[in-house]
């Protein structure tokens, strides 16, 4: 029975606390390079007196842990007429000052802690060379010198090739026709030529004198 009446006595403090206490949303991200600054707000709305506003970062294992403050960390609280608001400014930005950072807000029957904002510090990428734009752009003219050279002795390649490959085909053709030729005398040929022509035309003149011949043998013949 008594452990029952001290939850729902500690449920009606909560309760109260979060309603004398109204947050507004925090920044969920926020993104810095490493050795700019950075602060951090955490806004609230009460009509309690000023709370005691303290800052806790929650690292990768989930546990909390207060922030140290020093000089190139620094805590304030910028009061209004309506809200006020916790700041945490953070100087000098290291690789090691990532994670998500709350507000905890501590007062009379007040023990609340914000949401939250996720802070992510980067590196930018270094430059290996530093080169200045005149000599890029001379270093561009080269690049394209070269390219036209490649293209251009690439095309007196190809047609110093196919050259080549004419002239190789034209010395074939004509090895070709000399072997044809080859062995061959005209002037044998001729004479042969001759010697086939002459006794066709000797033998159709002496046959038609061969008949005639004999016509005049067979009419003396007769008496």
């Amino acid at each position: 029975m008594g452990i029952i009446t001290l939850f729902l006595l500690c449920s009606f403090v909560v309760g109260t606390a979060q309603r004398k206490v109204t947050l507004d949303p925090d920044q969920p991200y926020l993104r810095k390079q490493v050795s700019h600054g950075a602060e951090l707000k955490c806004c609230y709305t009460t009509g309690e007196k000023p709370l005691r506003v303290t800052w806790v970062k929650q690292s990768t294992n989930k546990t909390m842990r207060t922030v140290h403050l020093s000089e190139r960390v620094k805590e304030g609280v910028t009061p209004s007429s309506n809200k006020s608001c916790g700041t945490l400014t953070l100087d000098h930005l290291r690789l090691s000052d990532y994670g998500l950072y709350h507000c905890k807000l501590r007062g009379n029957n007040v023990d609340v802690l914000s949401h939250g904002t996720y802070l992510q510090i980067y590196k930018p990428m270094e430059k290996s060379i530093n080169l200045s734009e005149s000599t890029k752009n001379k270093i561009l003219t080269a690049e394209g010198v070269l390219l036209l050279l490649c293209v251009l002795l690439s095309s007196i390649s190809l047609l110093s090739k196919s050259k080549r490959l004419n002239e190789l085909e034209k010395n074939k053709i004509t090895k070709e026709e000399e072997n044809i030729y080859q062995g061959l005398n005209l002037d044998e040929c001729w004479s042969t030529y001759d010697q086939i022509e002459r006794p066709q035309t000797h033998g159709q003149y002496q046959d038609v004198g061969n008949l005639k011949g004999e016509e005049e043998e067979i009419q003396l013949e007769k008496p």
